[in-house]
């Protein structure tokens, strides 16, 4: 034991003894949240300087990290797992989700080929044809995991870019005599785009940002306008990205329209679905998924809307092998760990080592089963449509935008018009810096307006109904 001990590792009588230390801490604190600040109020820089600057030369006991953790880690969160936490897109966390994320830590396998973990590669594969049943896509699509969508983009517009400039992989972009490359999505997407633009050497520039309708949805017409005047300037439209719960209002672009004219242009259609796809779920929720069979790409994120703790983000693509032929690369080092009548993912986007992620999806999806992801989504409607229902009754509070799935955009209005925006970004502030709740602030034609999202699995009724007072005394009170 003691040799074990000087080699940096911890006996086995004193690791079982922590881990129950630390299966009762986790317990006392999903079971206690509600009693702590949603957000702290701690200026930049204090907890940094609660730190050590130097890293320790001697190793210290793990109840002494533990203890650090309390009196200064949990001060200094903003608990995205309060059930007061209203902003962004709640991330879930429930407990299946957490005993599926302590599962996953002691395998420490590697997912990159088949060989170096058939579980891990084989259950990766299973899953995503889960969720691809559950939201009713159809078997030509394949899915791969990544972290995020905003990567799951940047590897769908890699495809894209191939296709529109074939050997782009092996040759670049550089002295090819090729055109400047458009990519077109809504006034409302969000910037992963432009991040993707940016990565694939495309250009911040060249992502158009198509204007909206009423309802914050992508203008059709107005696309066909932006695609008409690049081809007149000697530009190729490249792809569109189409969104399925934009980050303000969880706006819908009409998939069907956008697809036909992408069908007629011959480019790509990506349709970010990261937090609407899980919505599809549900029988009255299937408009959203409407024609998702004419697009080439789409990203899903069951860590925003199918339970799974952050970070888990499923890319399809229809017909996979497309994504495979721009990143299968396999160096020498790795031939012998490669089997080719299996999938290595690692042949599927830039990153080699890949966590276990899969694992902790079939846990919780298992536990929850279909009936239980579908009765969690229908009372974050349920919450979401209460809220809009009370700020309608409340005539010094008007929505800004129609309630969508989870989502609800209003604005505090009895006030001079010339102050609104600094009181509704006062409302949203005060309540945040209070640690009584944690909302969000977005901007809808020019406006400042309040946001509040669903996705927390321990909000309740009683939760929203307390945000709301909360707000009214804030609005009284500036």
């Amino acid at each position: 034991m003691q040799d074990r001990k000087l080699v940096g590792d911890t006996s086995a009588e004193e690791f079982r003894k922590q881990l129950h230390e630390l299966a009762d801490w986790i317990a006392d604190f999903r079971e206690h949240i509600e009693r702590l600040r949603v957000a702290p109020d701690d200026k930049p820089g204090m907890i940094r300087a609660q730190l050590p600057k130097r890293a320790p030369d001697e190793g210290e006991p793990f109840e002494k990290i533990l203890s650090d953790v309390d009196h200064i880690i949990v001060p200094g969160m903003v608990h995205w797992s309060h059930p007061m936490f209203l902003g962004y897109f709640g991330w879930t966390s429930t407990a299946p989700g957490i005993l599926g994320e302590i599962l996953s830590a002691p395998l420490n396998v590697n997912a990159m080929t088949w060989r170096t973990c058939p579980a891990a590669s084989e259950l990766e594969t299973v899953v995503v044809d889960w969720l691809r049943q559950w939201v009713g896509l159809s078997d030509q699509f394949g899915g791969v995991v990544y972290d995020t969508a905003s990567v799951g983009i940047m590897h769908a517009l890699a495809v894209a870019r191939e296709e529109a400039a074939p050997a782009t992989r092996k040759l670049g972009l550089t002295d090819r005599d090729l055109p400047r490359f458009s990519i077109y999505t809504s006034d409302q997407a969000h910037s992963s785009a432009e991040k993707a633009a940016i990565a694939l050497g495309l250009g911040e520039g060249n992502v158009i940002r198509v204007p909206s309708d009423d309802k914050f949805q992508m203008d059709v017409n107005s696309l066909g306008q932006a695609i008409a005047e690049d081809r007149d300037k000697g530009f190729q439209p490249m792809a569109v990205v189409a969104t399925v719960g934009t980050t303000s209002t969880a706006s819908v672009d009409p998939i069907s329209d956008i697809a036909k004219i992408c069908r007629g242009e011959k480019i790509w259609l990506h349709v970010d679905a990261a937090y609407g796809g899980g919505f599809a779920m549900l029988p009255e929720c299937q408009w959203v998924s409407k024609d998702w069979e004419l697009v080439d790409s789409i990203a899903i994120n069951p860590h925003k809307t199918v339970f799974v703790p952050l970070d888990f983000s499923v890319l399809y693509v229809r017909d996979l092998e497309r994504l495979r032929r721009v990143f299968t690369l396999v160096p020498e080092y790795l031939r012998g760990d490669t089997v080719e009548a299996e999938k290595n993912y690692m042949d599927y986007g830039i990153q080699l080592g890949r966590r276990f992620r899969a694992l902790k999806a079939w846990v919780i999806w298992r536990s929850l089963g279909r009936a239980g992801v579908v009765a969690r989504l229908r009372e974050q409607i349920r919450l979401a449509n209460l809220l809009s229902d009370w700020v309608k009754r409340d005539n010094r509070f008007e929505l800004s935008a129609p309630a969508s799935m989870g989502v609800v955009c209003f604005r505090f209005i009895d006030s001079e018009v010339n102050k609104l925006d600094k009181l509704n970004s006062g409302i949203v502030e005060g309540i945040n810096a209070s640690g009584r709740a944690y909302l969000t602030q977005t901007k809808l034609r020019g406006r400042t307006v309040i946001r509040i999202g669903f996705g927390n699995v321990l909000t309740t009724e009683e939760h929203l109904r307390k945000a709301w007072e909360i707000i009214q005394e804030m609005a009284a009170k500036l």
